[in-house]
């Protein structure tokens, strides 16, 4: 069965989506541990994101920095981190959260709890933040 990442990617369940180009996409996190938390996902289904090869490694890193940049415009931070986890989803991917202190990226911690409305709005602002 194709993860739900290949589903977001196929349009059979709706995500956020702040950027996409042939091979990578990037949408906001559904349990986001900042406003702006975004996974980036390449499009290949790979499971392990040191599986992936080297073009499609660097050039996933390269669009998360366009990505990165976009969320520094809209969501106040000091900088944006990056997470590799890959645990819970088994398609490669990296989380770029907006950060004001290390614990803004704690993996632990609860969620914020974001309406649709809300999501929609800080989607369309990084979106349109992005420079490509």
């Amino acid at each position: 069965m194709a993860s739900i990442f290949t589903q977001i990617i196929n349009r059979a369940v709706p995500a956020h989506i702040v950027a996409e180009e042939e091979r990578y996409i990037a949408f906001l996190d559904i349990k986001p541990l900042a406003q702006g938390h975004t996974l980036v996902v390449p499009k290949k289904e790979v499971d392990y994101l040191f599986d992936l090869d080297d073009e499609t490694l660097g050039g996933l890193l390269v669009f998360a920095k366009q990505v990165a940049l976009g969320i520094q415009q809209v969501v106040p931070c000091l900088r944006v981190g990056l997470a590799v986890v890959g645990l819970e989803v088994a398609h490669a991917h990296v989380h770029l959260v907006p950060l004001n202190s290390a614990y803004d990226i704690d993996f632990k911690k609860p969620p914020l709890q974001l309406s649709q409305e809300e999501l929609a709005n800080i989607a369309a602002q990084i979106k349109a933040a992005i420079v490509h």
